[in-house]
């Protein structure tokens, strides 16, 4: 078996909720390392820790690499600390400590939890391996709210995509909520894709192109030219950063029709006026806001009078006023 090291690296809650939604490139080795965030002590809510497990001795420049991960750590002057761990599955492991959650209609576990016998529920295994999203993040429980939401208010959708779809959670939840929708699910990361495909066998997704299958591919933003062809759609789900979803907000718009239906997360509450300012100029509408801790989650409208445009074009349109409403 392959010796496993790990590497503890403290750090707060905000840095550790960055992590778990997103990856960051720490190695270019075939067999990256696995990133893992957990409480370190219920009574300090705000220290958090960072387990890191690889395959290798850790040398200086991954360390280095894995203490810019924690801000917070260095100010303190605190340095990554590592050990060599006995010959275990520490991927698998480390995901066993990870229990079962239920949003709405969803029930979301990893592989070594077993499903919810229910009827009324939706069962979606997920394998985080070397992505992240497994649904414990309140970004993507805001996400899987929200979509509940729109199926129990009759929404019917038939073009979806799901950017930045990490392991591919958010997707699969769209896939059982509108069986006959064609859904595509892109990520910047072909890592995360890959991941997002493994899933997709585990939960018994059919490849594609089959029907009912899911088009999981690698794209910065909405570039890829499958994306452009399938447009306009009629829901758009975007769970990545604040600074993301504002550079995005023209292409989003571009690939929506009119009344086209927007989830949006993965904002800080801090962080909400300046991304809804964003989808405002782009034309869209708030309709909803689900807000888990300090994680805002939006469901937006596009406008009448802004039609579907040719994605990349960036739309100039002046700042909407009165587009607030509840549904």
């Amino acid at each position: 078996m392959t010796d496993t090291w790990k590497i503890i690296l403290p750090c707060t809650r905000e840095e550790a909720d960055y992590l778990s939604e997103n990856e960051p490139f720490i190695s270019s080795d075939d067999n990256p390392p696995t990133i893992v965030t957990s409480e370190a002590d219920p009574e300090t809510p705000d220290n958090w820790l960072i387990e890191i497990y690889c395959n290798a001795k850790p040398d200086a420049g991954l360390l280095e690499s894995i203490a810019e991960l924690s801000p917070s750590a260095r100010i303190a002057g605190v340095a990554p600390s590592y050990e060599k761990l006995p010959d275990e599955d520490w991927v698998t492991l480390s995901q066993q400590g990870l229990e079962p959650i239920r949003t709405g209609r969803f029930y979301v576990h990893t592989p070594s939890s077993p499903p919810l016998y229910d009827s009324d529920v939706i069962n979606i295994c997920i394998d985080a391996g070397r992505a992240f999203g497994t649904g414990h993040h309140q970004t993507t429980m805001g996400c899987l709210q929200s979509l509940d939401r729109l199926k129990r208010l009759g929404g019917r959708y038939r073009n979806i995509i799901d950017v930045g779809t990490g392991t591919g959670l958010l997707a699969f939840a769209a896939r059982h909520l509108w069986p006959a929708a064609k859904i595509i699910a892109s990520d910047i990361d072909p890592v995360a894709v890959q991941v997002s495909k493994d899933n997709a066998r585990i939960n018994a997704f059919p490849s594609a192109p089959m029907p009912g299958a899911i088009e999981l591919l690698t794209s910065n933003g909405l570039d890829h030219k499958n994306i452009a062809r399938r447009a306009p759609y009629d829901l758009i789900i975007a769970n990545i950063l604040a600074g993301p979803l504002i550079a995005l907000a023209p292409q989003i718009a571009a690939a929506a029709a009119p009344r086209t239906t927007l989830i949006l997360a993965g904002l800080l509450k801090e962080q909400h006026k300046d991304v809804l300012h964003a989808y405002i100029r782009a034309g869209f509408r708030l309709r909803h806001e689900i807000m888990e801790n300090e994680w805002p989650c939006l469901t937006l409208v596009k406008t009448n009078q802004y039609g579907a445009t040719k994605i990349g074009r960036i739309i100039k349109s002046p700042l909407a006023r009165d587009y607030f409403g509840e549904c």
